[in-house]
């Protein structure tokens, strides 16, 4: 018997008024038309105003999505965060958690915090860090504020937001202003405080349960800061699984700045191994030649999860891979050609990458 699965915990950060609760607020609404039962809680760590929560709340009510927050906790200290989490698990059961933190706040702190948790506990999954930069007025505050740099360095993915009302000019000397702090972060436009789910979150079982199942991907109008490519391994009988030498590989070598994110579900005959070495937890399923296994890559750190749910029309491996704008008619023809096959290569064997458009 399997246990219950990790819990996804995303971190959100950015300087005071950026537009990290707005970001939240359009990532429910997204949420909501795809799966109104997906529950998402969030801990929001906010200095002063003991309403915020509350409003933010009442603005998620107005979408029709107030369900989808599991609870919403005030955290003053980093200390606190464990017991926050665990209140979730306990009592809302949420299928993700976000973290909006304070504006003064130093992200990698608080990431030190979630992995320690991660290990101790094994109920939750760290799900990366997002920074939320304010185009229009940054800077003003990255000139003053020695946090606000910390915030655009200690990070996985930039987010720029606010540059419609900014203009490209100004946007351009943000991007000027990042290069000269050494920020090599990748970063993304947000579309007036929107961006793609997929791009920020990696997988989990009940919020792509119809792409673990079937392969199906809800349409939407894809943002020009990233492409997304879908890749299908299928044999016509399943008695050998995905190399995963060669599978690991491109796990290990794919670029931050060119592939944002990796979603695979996979069979094999082995136990692949998590980033920091780890091999992946396991539970006995005696008499199965291959276990199923789900992938989640984010920014250069991935974890395994078993998956009991085998079915044996499954295809032996079906992996989606959003990678930056014009990077993925390279990876397409990489993943192709060196890092996706069986373990043992034979007939009857049918590989497609394609781009999703």
């Amino acid at each position: 018997m399997l246990d219950r699965p990790r819990i996804p915990i995303l971190i959100i950060t950015g300087f005071v008024g950026s537009g990290k609760t707005t970001l939240i607020l359009k990532l429910l609404g997204e949420l909501q038309r795809e799966n109104p039962d997906y529950r998402m809680a969030l801990i929001k760590n906010e200095i002063g105003d003991v309403n915020v929560d509350s409003q933010l709340a009442a603005s998620a009510y107005m979408q029709g999505e107030v369900e989808l927050f599991g609870a919403c906790i005030c955290c003053t200290n980093v200390g606190q965060v464990g017991d926050a989490l665990a209140t979730l698990d306990r009592e809302r059961s949420p299928d993700r958690i976000i973290i909006e933190t304070s504006g003064s706040a130093e992200p990698i702190k608080l990431l030190v915090e979630v992995n320690r948790l991660a290990r101790e506990t094994g109920r939750y999954e760290p799900d990366g860090v997002v920074s939320v930069i304010d185009v229009q007025n940054w800077e003003g505050y990255a000139h003053t504020s020695f946090t606000a740099k910390l915030q655009a360095r200690q990070t996985d993915l930039i987010v720029l937001n606010k540059w419609e009302e900014a203009g490209e000019r100004r946007e351009d000397e943000v991007r000027d202003q990042l290069g000269a702090m050494d920020v090599d972060t990748p970063y993304v436009r947000s579309d007036h405080g929107w961006v793609r789910k997929d791009l920020l979150f990696g997988i989990d079982t009940k919020l792509a349960k119809d792409w673990i199942t079937n392969g199906e991907i809800h349409r939407h109008n894809h943002s020009s800061e990233m492409e997304c490519l879908s890749v299908t391994l299928a044999a016509s009988h399943r008695t050998q699984g995905v190399d995963l030498r060669k599978l690991e590989a491109f796990l290990q070598k794919a670029p931050k700045d060119e592939i944002y994110r990796i979603k695979a579900v996979m069979y094999t005959s082995s136990t692949p191994n998590n980033s920091d070495g780890s091999n992946a937890k396991a539970s006995d399923q005696s008499g199965q030649q291959l276990s199923k296994y789900i992938l989640n890559w984010a920014f250069g750190r991935w974890t395994w999860t078993q998956d009991s749910s085998a079915k044996p029309d499954d295809p032996t491996l079906r992996m989606f891979v959003v990678t930056a704008a014009y990077e993925s008619t390279k990876w397409q023809k990489r993943l192709e050609g060196e890092y996706v096959c069986l373990e043992d290569e034979r007939p009857g064997v049918e590989l497609t990458v394609r781009r999703m458009k």
